[in-house]
């Protein structure tokens, strides 16, 4: 994981482009690199270094004229070297120098060879190519400045003010200057009417497990993070079960809350006692959370409600990590937009309309909860990788019916498929209280108190003539709520463009009065844990 600065086109000098680069040092602060081409254009790259650490500095350069930087992980780099690649010569073990050999290979035509996560810049004379991972689990934006130089960078803040427009690079696209935007990932799921595939658990079970050993793969240590919520805790079983059988070191699990009695302390705690890791809880106060709202939405580059709620604790909580040597860590994203997990899914008013919600979130992800697990952790040069979101494991789940998908099937209890795939008899991966524990979204989980001070903070910010004029100020995405209106400030702050507003969405869930994105806004809320816990429905 690092941060990747492109800039093709004349009128920028080498000084200008290494502090635009710095910008993102938080995301490499192993080493950092800069390459002027022969055509005087510039790939920079702040490193973090996962794989290959001695020989894997970047910019990489191919077999001849072309050079790359890379953002991401290629997790099927050593099944490329060892087939399609064999007769190319590299200069690094790094998983990264496969790209540019691909490019060298295959011209444009390679994106969807690639199974991991990626944001990459190949240049090749006056030619290049941009690439973003399918789903965008690695940011990539992109912009032109008045001189019609172009810029790509893995956060906005390397080129906002340097470009007259930008825009974030959509995920599954790769660009070049002969073709424009091209779609490269097509997969059959993002046609609803597509969604027939009849229910196996063990193939959910197996599938998962090897979209986890497939990110195990690290040169340095490994985590979790550890909510206690059923996503988070499977990664977390599957990833123990794997390491205990190559002998490998003890896994390390971290999980935050307010105190020791929040709900997602408690029950991450009961997972770690169960699976036996190396725990870790760390605590923060709603104080500590407001004092780096500022430099927090500097990091996230979003105004997005739920996204600067779930990316305070968070953000603390990766700080800690990499503070006791730990680089990378599997995390839970995509399973509740796969399968339908959180609580306004219930209020569905079709099977279709359920199965186009799902999609439409799986689509979406590059804008919320990827977007938050990617800046909140790489603030402090942490790595997050998410086994739900694997190529092949998504195609496998979101195609299956999607009525053994919805709550209502299985008496109310969402995810039931997927808790049933790992509620084996001869030693279920995790505790019933666990297993079978109620949806709680990550910013309420780790304190009821924390998203309730937060909004009562929000709000004295604002006054109500401010918030009656937000229109003027805020012509798109408007802020609704005074909450909304003070991070919307502190955005436009560090991001005056009209540009940067662009690139935000709103993360609103759909089917119920409330509008607030706390799954507690749900009323099936009041159902929480210790009912459904029971509700073990028979399939």
């Amino acid at each position: 994981m690092c941060g990747i600065l492109a800039v093709i086109g004349k009128g920028v000098d080498a000084d200008l482009v290494k502090q635009l680069s710095k910008r993102m040092s938080h995301r490499g602060p192993d080493e950092s690199d800069l390459h002027i081409t022969e055509k005087g254009y510039f790939l920079s790259h702040e490193r973090l270094s996962i794989v290959d650490l001695q020989t894997g500095k970047q910019p990489i350069q191919g077999t001849d004229s072309a050079w790359m930087v890379h953002n991401g992980e290629i997790y099927n780099h050593q099944k490329l070297r060892d087939t399609v690649l064999k007769h190319h010569t590299f200069r690094t073990t790094s998983d990264s120098e496969v790209i540019v050999h691909l490019y060298e290979e295959y011209g444009y035509e390679f994106c969807d060879m690639l199974d991991g996560i990626f944001a990459f810049v190949v240049i090749d004379g006056d030619d290049f190519i941009a690439g973003r991972d399918p789903l965008g689990v690695k940011p990539l934006y992109y912009g032109i400045d008045a001189h019609g130089t172009v810029y790509f960078a893995s956060e906005m803040k390397a080129l906002a003010d340097q470009c007259k427009s930008f825009a974030a690079f959509p995920p599954g696209h790769y660009y070049t200057p002969k073709t424009g935007f091209v779609k490269y990932y097509q997969p059959q799921w993002e046609d609803a009417g597509k969604a027939v595939e009849e229910l196996d658990l063990s193939a959910i079970r197996e599938t998962l497990t090897e979209a986890v050993r497939k990110r195990l793969m690290s040169d340095v240590p490994i985590g979790v993070l550890l909510s206690g919520g059923l996503d988070s805790s499977l990664t977390s079983a599957i990833a123990s079960r794997l390491m205990a059988k190559t002998k490998g070191p003890k896994l390390h699990s971290f999980s935050i809350g307010l105190d020791d009695q929040a709900p997602d302390v408690i029950a991450a705690r009961a997972v770690a006692d169960y699976l036996g890791t190396e725990h870790h809880e760390v605590y923060f106060t709603v104080e500590e959370g407001i004092k780096i709202l500022d430099k927090l939405i500097w990091h996230l580059e979003t105004y997005d409600v739920t996204s600067v709620r779930a990316s305070t604790p968070m953000y603390f909580l990766s700080k800690a990590i990499t503070d006791l040597g730990i680089k990378v860590v599997l995390s839970g994203e995509g399973a509740d937009e796969i399968f339908g997990g959180y609580l306004y899914f219930r209020n569905a008013p079709s099977v279709d309309e359920f199965q186009k919600e799902t999609i439409e979130r799986v689509q979406r992800l590059a804008t919320a909860d990827l977007l938050r697990a990617d800046k909140s952790t790489m603030a402090h040069g942490l790595e997050a990788r998410v086994p739900f979101l694997d190529k092949a494991f998504l195609n496998l789940a979101i195609k299956i019916k999607p009525e053994e998908k919805q709550p209502a099937t299985y008496g109310g209890v969402e995810k039931y498929i997927l808790r049933k795939a790992f509620d084996t008899p001869e030693k279920p991966y995790l505790p019933d209280s666990v297993l079978w524990r109620q949806k709680e979204q990550f910013s309420d989980g780790v304190g009821y108190n924390w998203i309730d001070k937060l909004i009562e903070y929000g709000t004295a910010q604002v006054t109500d003539e401010e918030l009656e004029k937000a229109a003027e100020l805020f012509p798109h995405n408007t802020p609704t709520t005074k909450e909304a209106y003070y991070y919307r400030s502190v955005f436009h702050k560090h991001f005056p463009q009209s540009s940067a507003a662009k690139t935000v969405r709103k993360w609103i869930p759909k089917w119920q009065e409330n509008q607030d994105p706390s799954g507690r806004a749900n009323k099936a809320h009041v159902m929480a844990d210790t009912k459904i816990a029971t509700q073990k429905v028979k399939v």
